[in-house]
């Protein structure tokens, strides 16, 4: 993690995304806000918003990216993860997501994240309009 910023610019963050880091515990906010701050870099272009009650990244409306505080952790989520084919992510759920938690700022791997969020951009599943295809997935990149 020696590459993360020793402080987080708030300001360029948006407004829901802050107030959701600023309700954390001290612990959690530190984990979230690393995982911010190099989501953020490695995704300039994406469109950042609290989700279903949590940060998320999208391109061109599509999620590919988030974490959200569970009970005992801080999970990292990516939509289309599975096909990453990266051992550090396990699945989740019954689509094509992927996650690793975290309980410590120190046990994110940023060359792992970065390898991870440069996948999410290459390889994405069309979460977008699984509505519209009535639950089918397929392949946008």
């Amino acid at each position: 993690m020696a590459d993360l910023p020793a402080t987080l610019n708030f300001m360029c963050m948006n407004d829901d995304v802050k107030a959701y880091h600023d309700a954390l515990e001290p612990a959690d906010r530190e984990i979230c806000d690393a995982l911010y701050s190099v989501i953020n870099k490695c995704l300039p272009d994406a469109e950042n918003k609290v989700w279903h009650r949590h940060p998320v990244w999208f391109l061109d409306g599509n999620p590919v990216a988030g974490y959200h505080k569970l009970k005992t952790a801080v999970r990292l989520l990516f939509w289309s993860g599975q096909s990453f084919e990266e051992e550090g992510l396990q699945p989740e759920g019954s689509f094509k997501a992927a996650e690793v938690r975290y309980t410590d700022k120190n046990q994110i791997n940023t060359k792992d994240l970065k390898r991870w969020l440069e996948k999410s951009k290459a390889i994405q599943w069309d979460y977008k309009n699984i509505v519209k295809r009535k639950g089918r997935l397929e392949r946008l990149v």
